[in-house]
């Protein structure tokens, strides 16, 4: 592991020029960060900006193309990952580690995912976080790396255990609190920064208006864009108080969807007036509350942009709305170019430029990086975009950098991973603020909470989705787990999403002479097999307890199969499910209520359960 202390022996002479043209000869370690705006990322000193201008006059124009590109890589570490994911380098990006697709593209960014094994264990992360800015300072102009990824918690997450997991948005939408939304961006962000990632595509600033919404759903904090903009807000300010760059997603809201942008290209189809009313005002609380980046949706808003442009290709989006309407002059980062949603309309060599002619800065992933990175390169040289153009964004990109601290010192320590990441006062908050989010919506009989002189001897049941992380789960055994903990006897057995008739029959014959039973459900629908299961068990006249580890709406789904109580979890992460367990002993109270309507399954014009609602104990 990388030492600061070390970091001098790392640094060329031509390197060291250049951090202490930014971050000013005589400024002691770490004075660049706590120099840090506290309020806003968009106001830079003079002097800074400057210097950093200097910077960039000094750059080739194949470095500052490179400086827009934010990039996968594969394997654990930046010089030496295993030889799959070597392959898998060569065959996607023509390079065989990250150090060399550094040098040969000069990339401003890399994002890293757990399918690209970058994500293996804290200390791993933090040594390949190392390698890629030491690969960063080895170049021709020495410059540090955004280093990102989408750790949006809930069922998006890229770090898993031993890293503290917090519950999603829609979680902590459930939970009501500010000061919770923002002690769990804090505690995320710390976690984050210690182990080298200073960018996070977080948080979801989106407004579920549709239940149907097959990509956003528990992403969100929503359906009221008061109450998603009041969350949005306190995120950001927990994430950036912990030094890392913070990101509200997906401009211009993504939250009335029934197409997924990483198939399709969905249109939304509100009018402006709609727009400002449900869309705009969590990204206005956003920007007023200082984010640093903004990323931008694959939906076509006609009503915004009569072009029909996917908005990370429309200029009358990101530069008349974005920029000149709301004032933002941070960072813009596409989604990934990589999805369907923005590859639909324009060849993969338009894609890169059409979107910095719209007001991008930062081009995420593209399919092939030297097709993009290439035609971006020949739209400069040729002039369809102009140098001045490009050194707008770079400028922004470097701005960002100088302001986590990134020229003063961008490596990270083996003792700051150990003395930050899963500590047992960071695990604690996170278990009391997942019990404040179960949300409780039917008790028949009052049979919560679950007594163990009468109900002891529980089945847990249902679906065991993989974990969003890879490090937790499954589901039906954490449940039991917990249970067991709790004093409880209690049998997992996972009977899948889509249970099969012997998996039902299987479930039936274990719940004879079982106290009660426990479903965890996942994503219900009219023609669902989980229906058939949660009525099969209920007829045995053992109680079912039916816990909803996705969307809330399972329980319109399930209306009529005789389940005696209903719990959402909005997540099947462990601490979600653990606080489930507790909730369900007794041992905390539901606080939770809905953010988002339930609408009846038979006739969604009528409200089941309408936003707040919510049961007690």
């Amino acid at each position: 592991m990388h030492h600061r202390t070390s970091r001098r022996t790392l640094l060329t002479a031509t390197a060291a020029t250049a951090v202490a043209a930014v971050t000013g000869a005589g400024l002691a370690p770490g004075a660049v960060a706590a120099q840090r705006s506290a309020s806003s990322g968009q106001h830079h000193s003079a002097a800074t900006t400057k210097r950093l201008k200097r910077i960039i006059s000094g750059m080739s124009l194949e470095e500052k193309v490179g400086q827009l590109f934010v990039m996968r890589v594969y394997g654990h570490s930046a010089t030496d990952p295993d030889q799959a994911d070597i392959d898998a380098n060569m065959a996607e990006i023509g390079v065989r580690t990250a150090a060399e697709m550094i040098d040969r593209y000069h990339v401003g960014g890399i994002i890293y995912f757990t399918w690209a094994h970058n994500t293996r264990d804290p200390h791993q992360i933090a040594e390949l976080s190392n390698g890629i800015q030491r690969a960063g300072l080895a170049g021709p102009t020495p410059l540090p790396l955004l280093v990102s990824t989408d750790q949006e918690h809930g069922i998006v997450c890229r770090v898993g255990e031993p890293a503290t997991l917090m519950p999603g948005a829609m979680a902590l939408g459930a939970g009501g609190s500010r000061s919770d939304a923002r002690r769990a961006g804090q505690i995320a962000g710390a976690e984050l920064a210690a182990i080298g990632i200073n960018q996070n595509y977080a948080p979801d600033a989106d407004v579920n208006v549709n239940p149907a919404n097959p990509v956003i759903g528990v992403r969100s904090f929503g359906s009221d864009p008061q109450s998603v903009a009041a969350m949005v807000a306190a995120q950001v300010k927990g994430y950036q108080s912990s030094g890392i760059a913070s990101t509200a997603k997906h401009f211009p809201g993504h939250g009335d969807t029934s197409t997924d942008s990483h198939t399709g290209l969905p249109v939304i189809t509100h009018t402006r007036e709609q727009w400002a009313e449900l869309d705009e005002p969590p990204f206005r609380a956003a920007i007023a509350a200082g984010i640093d980046s903004i990323m931008t949706a694959h939906i076509v808003v006609p009503a915004l942009d009569p072009a029909e442009d996917p908005a990370t290709l429309s200029h009358p989006i990101l530069t008349g709305i974005l920029r000149e309407e709301l004032g933002y002059d941070g960072v813009v980062v596409t989604d990934s170019l990589g999805m369907e949603g923005v590859r639909t309309k324009y060849g993969d060599e338009r894609v890169p430029v059409l979107a910095l002619q719209a007001g991008v800065d930062q081009l995420l992933n593209p399919p092939s990086l030297d097709v993009s990175w290439n035609a971006v390169l020949e739209a400069v040289k040729s002039g369809e975009i102009s140098e001045a153009r490009i050194d707008e964004s770079i400028l922004r990109i470097l701005r960002l950098k100088a302001k986590l601290g990134l020229f003063d010192d961008p490596f990270v320590s083996r003792s700051g991973v150990d003395r930050t990441v899963g500590t047992r006062s960071h695990l604690a908050a996170a278990d009391r603020i997942a019990e404040r989010t179960t949300t409780l919506l039917a008790n028949d009989g009052a049979l919560l909470p679950l007594s163990r002189r009468s109900h002891r001897d529980l089945l847990v049941v249902g679906a065991d989705p993989a974990s969003p992380s890879g490090t937790t789960g499954p589901p039906t055994t954490t449940l039991a787990t917990a249970f067991g903990e709790l004093g409880y006897a209690a049998t997992a057995l996972s009977t899948g999403t889509a249970p099969t008739a012997a998996k039902i029959a299987a479930a039936v014959a274990a719940a004879q002479g079982k106290d009660a039973v426990v479903v965890a459900t996942y994503n219900v629908s009219a023609t669902s097999s989980q229906r058939t299961l949660v009525s099969e068990l209920a007829a045995t006249g053992v109680p079912v307890i039916t816990v909803a580890v996705r969307n809330p709406y399972d329980i319109a789904q399930l209306a009529g199969t005789g389940f005696a109580a209903n719990l959402a979890t909005y997540s099947w992460t462990d601490v979600e499910l653990r606080a489930a367990a507790r909730v369900i002993a007794g041992r905390a109270e539901p606080e939770g209520t809905l953010p988002v309507p339930v609408q009846r399954a038979d006739d969604p014009a009528v409200v089941l359960h309408p936003v707040g609602y919510g049961l007690r104990y």
